[in-house]
């Protein structure tokens, strides 16, 4: 024990003095707020404004047809259209000509079929799925018409049907969309970062073994320690540091959060007038009061917890596994062909829980949080919609028990691989490997 707590510290303090270490942790919330503004000003400047002239022989269309912040109509007259259509392709300005026929004996069906776009470049699916919107709309109050309504009938007829849902199970609770809405995205927080972290620091455990390998380093080390000791205590190293970094990006998170929210209201009670003010405060206090409210209905000490113990049993689990593979391979080519087994089960556990958001309960949801290889990610998916304790303690469980079972197999394939060179591993090896006592 107290080898492995000399080679954690090492690794622990090699690590953290990196420049690279003390920028990335700070620049690495930086970066993500930037890419999430980046991702979005692309999808914006992406975005067109379309032009559309229309040429409406029905009548029905002319004064209901509404331009929008990204469609613009125009209605000309029927006796433009000839000339449009000949010169529609050369046409500056002008991105397109709906031409829309006449309605015989009240028969919508052939107006539907009959409507035509022409174009003179490419246009989206989103745009073309507006325009059938908006003519739909149109075409159903004019159907709904037919039949002897009212406006008001027709607004009633539209309105929509809201549900309250209580959990008896969870003391008559209201489930209402907003909670749902805050247990997702906080659902989805917890399978990105146990995700992203388990690969991250999984690989540098992998690469960290084998660079040792190939400077040769670890020939000098073995004669002090065993392999297991070596082997762990880098392991336990390097999730000392993935802690670090992750109490520190949350603590920024949290100031950033103080300061921007007084900041913000600080702003308002300059810039608002009296009145405006208060409406403003009522919005945002009756959002700010849901959100609050459902945060504080969580049990967050237990899913703190679970958090807690899924993350470091799941980095253990796989970080032996990546440390096994440093160990058995001699450069960064062969790793590919290993680190496939690790990757596809973190993946498949991760974009298998994105069912879970509809269906925590279900038995894709159950069976991911129990199996090992995928229950670091998905029972920390589940865990803000509420999970049986039973099924915890049985994830825990089978969890804890194969984190030791990979260790035991790693370290058999470690303290062998470790000091092999020039010699590629494969799969009938590792296997004797792991047979050798």
């Amino acid at each position: 024990m107290k080898n492995i707590i000399l080679i954690t510290k090492r690794e622990y303090l090699t690590q953290v003095k990196k420049k690279s270490f003390i920028i990335l942790t700070i620049l690495a919330p930086l970066l993500m707020i930037g890419f999430g503004v980046l991702v979005a000003f692309m999808f914006k400047a992406n975005e067109s404004e379309y032009h559309f002239n229309v040429i409406d022989k029905s009548g029905i269309f002319t004064k209901q047809l509404k331009s929008t912040k990204d469609i613009t109509y125009t209605f000309v007259p029927e006796s433009t259209e000839r000339a449009l259509t000949s010169t529609l392709k050369d046409m500056e300005g002008i991105d397109g000509l709906l031409i829309i026929p006449q309605v015989q004996n009240q028969n919508f069906n052939s107006l539907e079929t009959s409507t035509k776009l022409l174009t003179n470049k490419k246009i989206g699916m989103d745009t073309k799925s507006s325009i059938n919107s908006d003519l739909s709309d149109i075409l159903k109050k004019e159907k709904i018409k037919q039949l002897g309504l009212s406006e008001t009938q027709i607004v009633d007829l539209n309105s929509g049907f809201k549900i309250t849902t209580q959990n008896i199970a969870e003391n008559n609770k209201p489930d209402n969309d907003m909670a749902f809405s805050i247990k997702t995205g906080l659902s989805m927080v917890l399978v990105y970062a146990t995700f992203m972290f388990i690969i991250i620091y999984g690989v540098r455990v992998m690469r960290s073994v084998l660079e040792e390998k190939n400077n040769r380093v670890v020939e000098i080390i073995i004669s002090s320690v065993k392999p297991f000791e070596l082997m762990m205590g880098k392991i336990i190293g390097v999730t000392l540091v993935a802690l670090t970094q992750f109490i520190i990006w949350i603590a920024m998170f949290v100031t950033s959060a103080l300061f921007l929210n007084t900041g913000f209201t600080a702003m308002q009670g300059n810039v608002q007038g009296q009145a405006g003010e208060a409406m403003g405060k009522m919005d945002i206090q009756q959002i700010i009061g849901q959100v609050s409210h459902t945060l504080l209905d969580m049990n967050f000490g237990l899913i703190i917890a679970v958090f807690i113990v899924f993350f470091l049993c799941g980095y253990i689990f796989y970080s032996s596994m990546y440390a096994a593979i440093g160990s058995a391979v001699d450069n960064e080519t062969e790793t590919q062909q290993f680190t496939l087994f690790a990757i596809m089960p973190l993946m498949l556990g991760m974009y298998g829980s994105f069912t879970i958001f509809n269906n925590p309960d279900g038995p894709l949801g159950f069976w991911l949080s129990i199996i090992p290889f995928t229950s670091p990610v998905a029972m920390v998916a589940r865990i803000p919609f509420g999970v049986p304790m039973w099924q915890i303690l049985l994830s825990i469980s089978l969890l804890i028990a194969s984190t030791l079972f990979m260790v035991f197999v790693a370290a058999k394939i470690y303290r062998i691989g470790i000091l092999m060179y020039g010699n590629k591993a494969t799969a009938k090896e590792l296997w004797k490997w792991i047979r050798t006592k």
